[in-house]
């Protein structure tokens, strides 16, 4: 039977086998895990060290300065910076999804690195988080929760748009137990919810409020949800694991542990299972059957993936994973599937032995599906002499068998291929098949140039038949950056000898940099070899070549060529050229126009045009619903060049809201499958929310553009009016007092012609003039005069007079009252 050995290293939990192979013998030294914080970024990513100052360490023979280190997974160092910034202590630090590393200290300041360890920018959480210091986060993705010493939380779901959101205030009298995260692509509402162990049960806070789940279940030591957020695992008081959904009505698992102590982790192996570490013992814990336990020396960290855990000690990296049913179906002792002969009959054909042939007879209807597995299982092996031979075992089965898609071992060995690449201890990224298909190829080459392995990302865009423009112009702008010793002649040709590996590359583009990067020489070089004078010429002129733009707008033939030249050479001393230009370009050259006012550095005309485009793309019909994603683009570039003067604030913050607008009318037209909310105004998007039953929405677009009370109330009142829901609207009028009083509720009823209903909010208007007023729309005389009559106001008695005038019996009661009021004022 096939491979004895290879199974005997399984572990058995229910009916499936998992497997824990190791990855690195790790390369650094002197790292230990228990006397520094880390953080490790998923799909094989880098490794943050710093030492962490909560706790007193002996220093051994390094220096006191803390210093932030950056390793591959297998543990060679690739950058370090000394520590210094201030904020008091280091709460917490995690790789974001792009792979920067964010830092929170005390006072709510986020540093952000890259992976060289070079100090992106800061940004605060807020004013809570200084006055009030931060005591613990938790990370996901690309956001961050915190919680204060005031039992505050906040959160910001997105670093790339850093922004600060106040959770609902729980009313928290201690810290919770524990916490977990619903990431914001895994809630109903698309906002992040968080999950509080507090007391003996769960609470659920999101923006709108708090909802309390699973009373009597806790108090729960520790909680971890499930990578796609549908379940949660909880370490109880009294030392039971509970996995459960992860609104806690169903329960999957209930394991009492050997000990009460909650574990130091807890974490999910893929999907399928819980893993529960304490100091010596990691307890692998499934639905059914006892648990499988492994026993560590060293302390050890867990790194969840996709579909296993990667965990990692001070000397080695291994990663615990189920063992694919393909591997199982060669491997399991005892095997006799297809597969497993298969592969039987290639060890038996290597030694030359007529069993070779029975083998294949045996599977001869089933060997298609022998080969497959063969291909799959070697996909899963991380070991390269394995992955050989279940190949060559496939293609031995493939000789035999007509009915194959024959790519299938190509496409397999093209992927073994690339992976085998990036596991190299030298790069370190140890990704298994899964992984390497969740992350996409082109997402792994960003992270190899992104790491300086150019000469890699190269040769594997080549080898995979994706574009290498990316790598050589990331490879260039890099060589530029660290070339300062070398002349530009020299340098110059460095870089023509790799550009000319992409055809059509844009080589204003590295001129564009070298010219950021102030060798404004270099850059006049580079530009020369730009093919495309619409992006040869107005880089000229940026960097002051205006005889060579000159020269070559005329060698192009481009007339509106020309003109730019021209009138950027004239627009100090020839401003009625410069206007007409101007003027000629907003007419029919809008593209042009930009790049006029970029290169004399008129930001904001740019961002006028922006908008204005994206007004256009509006109007059209032929690009309706295709048009919105390019709008929304359109107007947050507008936005970002406003921004670039203090002068266009009010401008920069009118275009970011009108993109955001765009982005939640859009959601609102998916979600009721209705297109009535696009390029409506806030107030109008409210109202039809309303309109439509949706009051969450609504109240959702009010919190995110910070509508007053006043105007809140006007809006919910006519839309309640609008759909005739008068039980709604009486209950919303009794809710607090309207900041707009109750006139605005008498006239939706009356322009609803509801009298009756206008009839409850009459007697509630503490101004007898808008008494009377309310009283004679709706008819009633006597009422209208008895109020009137309060305000002894003569003028309000002739108009109320007039408005009866067909009504003899209402016209009488105001005379005589007018005349009661007259008599009055004359004694």
């Amino acid at each position: 039977m096939a491979g004895v050995s290879v199974a005997a290293e399984w572990q058995l939990l229910y009916n499936r086998y998992y497997r824990k192979p190791e990855l690195y013998q790790m390369e650094w030294k002197q790292v230990d895990l228990t006397r520094n914080k880390i953080a490790c970024a998923p799909f094989g990513g880098p490794i943050a060290v710093i030492r962490d100052d909560a706790k007193i360490v002996q220093l051994y023979a390094e220096s006191a300065l803390r210093k932030l280190r950056i390793f591959t997974s297998s543990g060679r160092l690739t950058a370090e910076t000394v520590w210094r910034n201030p904020g008091g202590r280091l709460i917490g630090m995690s790789w974001t999804d792009d792979l920067t590393l964010a830092c929170i200290t005390q006072d709510g300041t986020v540093y952000s690195y890259n992976i060289h360890a070079e100090l992106l920018g800061t940004f605060s959480l807020g004013k809570e988080c200084f006055e009030n210091s931060v005591v613990e986060c938790l990370f996901w993705g690309n956001g961050v929760v915190c919680i204060t010493e005031a039992f505050e939380i906040l959160a910001v779901p997105d670093f790339k748009m850093p922004k600060t959101v106040k959770l609902a205030d729980c009313s928290l009298e201690e810290l919770p137990h524990c916490m977990a995260v619903i990431e914001p692509q895994y809630t109903k509402s698309g906002d992040v919810e968080v999950l509080l162990g507090v007391g003996d049960h769960v609470l659920l806070v999101d923006e709108d409020g708090v909802q309390p789940l699973a009373d009597g279940i806790g108090p729960l030591q520790k909680m971890v949800l499930s990578r796609k957020g549908e379940f949660v695992a909880s370490f109880t008081h009294d030392g039971r694991l509970l996995v459960m959904s992860s609104d806690f009505s169903k329960e999957f698992i209930d394991y009492t542990c050997e000990s009460a102590l909650p574990p130091d982790q807890l974490a999910w192996c893929g999907s399928d299972t819980v893993l529960l570490y304490w100091d010596d013992m990691l307890l692998m814990v499934g639905p059914y059957d006892e648990p499988v336990r492994y026993i560590y020396d060293d302390p050890v960290i867990l790194i969840p993936e996709c579909d296993g855990v990667r965990i990692l000690s001070n000397t080695n990296m291994e990663f615990l994973h189920r063992v694919p049913d393909s591997t199982v179906s060669i491997f399991q002792i005892g095997s006799t599937s297809p597969p497993a002969l298969l592969y039987d009959a290639l060890e038996h054909f290597d030694r030359r032995s007529a069993k070779a042939v029975e083998n294949l007879r045996l599977i001869r209807t089933s060997l298609p599906e022998a080969v497959e597995s063969c291909i799959d299982a070697a996909g899963y092996e991380f070991d390269i002499s394995q992955q050989r031979t279940l190949l060559r075992a496939a293609s031995y089965g493939q000789t035999f068998s007509s009915h194959f898609r024959r790519d299938s071992i190509r496409e397999m060995c093209q992927m073994l291929r690339v992976l085998n690449d990036v596991r190299h201890v030298d790069v370190g990224i140890p990704l298994s098949l899964q992984q390497y298909k969740l992350l996409t190829p082109s997402v792994l080459i960003n992270r190899l140039i992104n790491a300086h392995k150019h000469l890699l990302a190269l040769r594997i865009s080549e080898y995979l038949g994706l574009s290498q423009e990316v790598v050589i112009m990331h490879w260039t702008c890099t060589k530029i950056s660290a070339s300062t010793a070398i002349p530009d002649a020299t340098l110059l040709q460095i870089l023509l000898d790799k550009l000319k590996i992409c055809k059509g590359i844009s080589y204003a583009a590295v001129a564009a940099h070298a010219d950021k990067s102030g060798r404004r020489k270099l850059a006049a070089m580079l530009v020369e070899h730009e093919p495309r004078s619409s992006k040869q010429i107005p880089l000229l002129l940026s960097i002051g070549e205006e005889n060579s733009a000159l020269v070559k707008a005329t060698e192009s033939g481009d007339t509106d060529l020309v003109y730019l030249v021209m009138f950027h050479i004239w627009k100090k001393a020839r401003p009625l050229a410069r206007d007409l230009f101007v003027k000629y370009a907003r007419c029919y050259k809008h593209e042009f126009l930009k790049d006029f006012f970029l290169s004399t550095g008129q930001l904001q005309e740019v961002a006028y045009l922006l908008w204005k485009e994206s007004w256009e793309l509006a109007k059209d019909p032929r690009a309706k619903g295709s048009s919105l994603g390019p709008r929304i683009k359109l107007i947050e570039k507008a936005s970002n060049l406003f921004a670039e003067s203090k002068e266009h604030m009010f401008e920069s913050k009118a275009a970011e809201e009108h993109a955001k607008l765009l982005r939640i009318q859009r959601e609102l037209e998916v979600s009721t499958k209705q297109a009535i909310f696009l390029d409506s105004s806030v107030s109008d998007t409210i109202r039809t929310c309303i309109v439509l039953g949706n009051h969450r929405a609504a109240n959702k677009v009010r919190a995110e553009f910070k509508v007053s009370d006043k105007r809140w109330y006007w809006l919910k009142c006519f839309a309640l009016a609008t759909i005739r829901d008068w039980d709604a609207l009486e209950k919303f009028s009794k809710e607090k007092r309207p900041p707009i009083g109750y006139r605005p509720f008498v006239e939706a009823c009356v322009d609803a012609g509801e009298k009756d209903e206008a009839l409850k909010y009459v007697p509630k208007l503490s101004d007898p003039r808008e008494r009377a007023e309310a009283y004679a729309k709706i008819g009633m005389a006597k009422e209208a005069a008895d109020a009137a009559s309060q305000s002894k106001d003569g003028e309000l008695l002739g108009r109320l007079r007039q408005s009866f005038s067909q009504n003899a019996g209402g016209s009488s009661i105001f005379d005589t009252l007018r005349d009661r009021l007259t008599f009055q004022s004359l004694s």
